[in-house]
């Protein structure tokens, strides 16, 4: 009896319905791989707000050109979508976008949005004053600024933790077996 029983789950293991639906769970991201995808989709849209703010203050005080503006976008709008392109890969496994998106916009990028508050800072301006000159769009931008590095932090922690990190070993040696 248990000889039969043995037999039916190793027939079961071995019948191509079970091996597609093992190699799909074995290739679904797990949540923390799925957060990240998640927070760096929430960073590039805080992105792409910041930039629609810089636009309208620009537009409105009079401080940019077409030209400048259209130079900001033409910057701006590749880098926002290959870092939506290359989270989609991160989400697949791809262990080369994982690092690019943890050096590039994890690093350089955070490094970019935080050196003009720490040079103010550096320079003597305090927090208070910045918050009680602030206006709305100031304010706004801020928030969203916040967020946008807050999410940044997030998705690179949430694709270096463990069940992240197996994701990755497996699906690297999905892609060396085919």
């Amino acid at each position: 009896m248990a000889h039969a029983a043995q037999q039916t789950s190793s027939t079961r293991a071995s019948s191509p319905t079970h091996a597609r639906s093992a190699e799909a769970d074995a290739s679904t991201p797990p949540a923390v791989v799925r957060g990240a995808l998640a927070l760096w989709v929430t960073a590039v849209a805080a992105g792409v707000f910041e930039t629609a703010l810089a636009i309208v203050k620009m537009v409105s005080d009079g401080s940019g050109s077409a030209g400048e503006i259209a130079v900001g976008l033409a910057i701006r709008l590749p880098v926002f979508t290959a870092a939506l392109l290359i989270a989609v890969q991160m989400h697949r496994g791809r262990h080369w976008a994982r690092m690019t998106l943890a050096l590039c916009l994890g690093v350089a990028g955070t490094a970019s949005m935080v050196a003009q508050p720490i040079r103010a800072l550096a320079q003597g301006h305090s927090l208070g004053t910045a918050f009680r000159e602030a206006g709305a769009m100031d304010l706004a931008f801020g928030a969203s600024r916040a967020l946008h590095v807050a999410a940044v932090l997030g998705a690179v922690v949430l694709m270096f933790l463990p069940a992240a990190n197996a994701h990755f070993r497996a699906r690297r040696g999905d892609l060396r077996r085919r």
